[in-house]
């Protein structure tokens, strides 16, 4: 119903995923509906503080180090179900080192395959009680220009560095190793104004359903360059032709860090835009996307300074889109900040 949207306060706008309709995105984000001053940055720092949390609990992680380079963090908690199996992680101490007490993994895994393997069959033995969405995506493959690549992240010390084994996506945060994907706004510009394209994500996604998104994201697997990347989630989420999102703009990236119980989340997102013709509707084709909706860019921002019914990190990517097509501008207070927060992250 329309009411659950009518609090005092419109910043704590909150609903359960899924009880909102297409109208209720549209009533919130007309100028009209909230007496709210548009160049009021709360609402984007509220976003920005909701993808960073729980940086008072770092000391709780021990590094995750492989050939003297730190690659992750892991919680001393989940570092008991490591400990499980000690041919494959052990949990040296350097105390004249620069590590203190850490984990790495056992010197008889030398190659990257050999560590992929052995560290998979970890995660398959901890399954869901542990590691809540594993999918066994080590068995799982995709086909790009005839090439097979595996559906897992890289585990680097930092992005194009080499690779020391790799990892399930659901496992990552878990590891605390660094993830990237890339996240892309597609916009249409009719008579001089700007409109976004808005997906609202199915209901049986397994995070954040029945949320709204992006036209088009995904995570970096392992092998796959982010162009290319691009192209494809175009295709499978929006029914976009390789045609036009060949078309797609690299304009950046976003970091932040976010730290709950034993899951410690380092993602950089590379951010695309891509201009899309008027006449272009999207389709999704993969079955992740419910529905799509054309909104002026103001109103989409209106949507995310009064709520949270965007996928959080979504919210950081298209507030870089309001800085650099000037939705946002130096004469708001706290301009600098909001910016330099959406690299909260390390990015390299």
């Amino acid at each position: 119903m329309l009411s659950t949207f009518r609090p005092a306060v419109t910043r704590s706008i909150s609903v359960a995923a899924g009880s909102f309709s297409w109208d209720d995105v549209v009533h919130i984000s007309l100028p009209s509906s909230f007496q709210d001053d548009p160049s009021d940055l709360t609402g984007y720092f509220e976003k920005v503080k909701l993808c960073n949390r729980g940086s008072d609990t770092q000391s709780e992680f021990l590094p995750f180090v492989i050939d003297n380079q730190i690659v992750g963090y892991v919680h001393h908690g989940f570092a008991k179900h490591l400990k499980q199996y000690p041919n494959v992680f052990i949990f040296p101490r350097d105390d004249c080192g620069q590590f203190g007490a850490y984990l790495t993994l056992h010197e008889s895994l030398k190659t990257p395959e050999d560590r992929t393997h052995a560290v998979g069959d970890v995660v398959k033995c901890l399954g869901e009680e542990v590691i809540p969405g594993t999918r066994n995506e080590y068995f799982m493959w995709l086909t790009v220009d005839n090439h097979e690549l595996c559906q897992l992240y890289p585990v680097t010390s930092s992005f194009g560095a080499s690779n020391f084994f790799s990892l399930e996506r659901a496992a990552a945060p878990y590891f605390g190793i660094k993830v990237y994907g890339v996240h892309m706004n597609g916009y249409v510009e009719r008579e001089g104004e700007k409109f976004l394209w808005v997906a609202k994500r199915s209901q049986t996604k397994p995070t954040f359903p029945g949320m709204l998104d992006h036209l088009v994201a995904g995570g970096l697997p392992q092998g796959i360059p982010c162009g290319e990347n691009v192209m494809k989630e175009c295709e499978e989420e929006a029914g976009i032709p390789r045609s036009i999102s060949k078309g797609a703009i690299p304009v950046g990236a976003i970091s932040y860090t976010d730290i709950k119980g034993f899951s410690y989340k380092r993602d950089v997102q590379f951010c695309y835009d891509l201009k899309l013709p008027e006449s272009f509707i999207p389709e999704n084709q993969d079955g992740e996307v419910e529905g799509f909706m054309l909104l002026p860019v103001t109103n989409v921002a209106n949507v995310i300074r009064r709520t949270q019914l965007f996928k959080p990190n979504c919210t950081l990517v298209i507030i870089d889109f309001l800085f650099r097509h000037g939705y946002i501008n130096p004469e708001s207070s706290g301009y600098l900040e909001l910016l330099q927060s959406l690299r909260s992250g390390t990015c390299f």
